[in-house]
């Protein structure tokens, strides 16, 4: 396993600072005060660039067009599941800063060295290959209609893009989404007054779900988006000074994911209300609804909005991997996995480009599966080492205390007994849930309450085991 670098025992520089140019060395370890850098508002527009996209759009779609709920329905809950993982997004960005590591590697203070393979291998598989496949196929669909080039093409041509940003790091990053922020916020804002316009907003939801389970299944598909960038959440704040503005912190986080996901997802849902023929992808229905000048500088929003979530799923996707103790020599060694990552998604999202729209809903739900029972655990844990410091564990590459393996319990049967008994998608109906369609799907809620309080359980049984021995 590899050794996290003390922060208590040296401040030498890697050379690396605030500049663009240049490739961010190293993995995860612990970034020098010398290269501490950064102000919280930055974190609006690194949440809000990646959300300005197709992929966003598209889960209020669901909640219309597959859930059948009414458009104010819909924008209910997509406000309700939004708004929880904005919040946890927040929180989460705050222990950035003053451990200087990434969510991954924070979260070993509840699964240990060992046990953190489990979120960390999820984490590398849904960012670093599903959420790179799904962006990528949004955007390379975007493109093949703006130019008429071949999907084939119009993918690799954003691929490479995407690769491209992510494999010089963190800062060409943050200034890759700082820049592309205004073009995308305002293109989809006239876009949606075109969309308002030729919307019904009072027409009723057409789906066979019952209201109440349809609706549950919009909550937990906004949740699952919002959420789903709450494992990358310390990554992009681990570079701010230790005594930055915690409330700054988590409030430009938190309002980056919330407004720009509630708002395309809202006028995804009223574009679902719509009278139009189009056929064609979901990039093409969803465009149609526009002038072609409009339409156009949309499509162009949409391939750019996909870049800009797919640097930040390579990046951070690679930095899990990295977390799982793979030890790799070289210098450059986040910058080599990357590469590596993006060709794995390339494949994912060449598999991806017909009947994306299925596919898209099932994965959605499946991110919220897992970290559910996530933040569960980490947010348990942190609760119990309230007013005490977590750099120890962090620090100590072994990690062998008598609590090691209990985050990892919990969290499995958390996510066992949630997806058993709650499930409810296309290829997987839990007990419950199959018997009483009107709970919609609660595994996300089920999961990181029973992950949570399992694992404030085993904790203290064994504190009170070590104790007695």
């Amino acid at each position: 396993m590899s050794v996290i670098e003390n922060p208590h025992l040296t401040d030498e520089s890697r050379g690396y600072g605030d500049k663009v140019a240049a490739v961010e060395p190293g993995g995860i370890e612990f970034i020098p005060l010398s290269e501490r850098h950064g102000r919280p508002v930055q974190l609006l527009w690194t949440w809000a660039s990646p959300n300005l996209e197709f992929a966003t759009v598209f889960v209020g779609v669901l909640g219309v067009l597959v859930f059948g709920l009414s458009f104010w329905m819909a924008t209910l809950a997509i406000i309700i599941g939004t708004a929880g993982g904005a919040l946890t997004q927040g929180i989460l960005s705050t222990w950035g800063p003053k451990q200087g590591l990434p969510q991954m590697v924070i979260g070993r203070s509840a699964f240990g060295f060992i046990g953190n393979l489990l979120p960390a291998g999820l984490m590398s598989v849904t960012a670093g290959i599903g959420w790179f496949a799904v962006n990528s196929v949004s955007g390379a669909l975007a493109l093949n209609t703006l130019t008429h080039m071949s999907k084939g093409l119009a993918l690799l041509i954003i691929v490479a893009v995407q690769i491209a940003v992510a494999f010089f790091g963190h800062n060409l990053v943050q200034i890759f989404e700082r820049f592309a922020f205004p073009f995308l916020a305002i293109v989809f804002l006239i876009a949606s007054v075109y969309i308002f316009d030729k919307a019904h907003l009072g027409a009723h939801g057409g789906g066979g779900l019952p209201t109440t389970g349809a609706f549950l299944l919009e909550v937990g598909a906004a949740f699952g988006y919002a959420a789903g960038w709450n494992p990358y959440a310390s990554d992009y704040t681990r570079y701010f000074k230790p005594d930055v503005n915690p409330r700054s912190v988590a409030l430009f986080a938190g309002l980056g994911i919330f407004l720009s996901c509630a708002f395309l997802e809202i006028v995804g849902a009223a574009s679902a209300t719509a009278v139009t023929k189009a056929t064609g992808s979901p990039t093409d229905i969803f465009t149609s609804l526009m002038p072609t000048p409009i339409r156009d500088l949309t499509l162009l929003a949409i391939a750019l909005g996909a870049i800009s979530a797919n640097v930040l799923n390579i990046y951070s996707g690679a930095m899990s991997f990295l977390a799982m103790g793979i030890k790799l020599p070289l210098a450059l060694r986040r910058a080599i996995v990357a590469l590596l990552f993006g060709a794995i998604g390339l494949l994912v999202a060449w598999s991806g480009l017909h009947d994306s729209a299925q596919k898209y809903e099932n994965f959605l739900l499946v991110i919220a599966y897992w970290i559910g029972p996530w933040l569960g655990v980490v947010f348990a844990d942190r609760w119990l080492r309230r007013g005490s410091s977590v750099d120890a564990v962090l620090e100590d590459a072994e990690h062998q205390g008598s609590e090691e393996h209990v985050g990892v319990i919990a969290m499995i049967v958390g996510m066992a007994i949630s997806v058993w008994l709650f499930a409810n998608q296309s290829y997987l109906q839990g007990l419950i849930s199959s018997h009483h369609p009107a709970l919609g799907d609660i595994t996300f809620e089920v999961g990181f309450v029973l992950s949570a309080v399992l694992y404030v359980l085993l904790y203290k049984l064994s504190q009170t085991r070590s104790e007695r021995l």
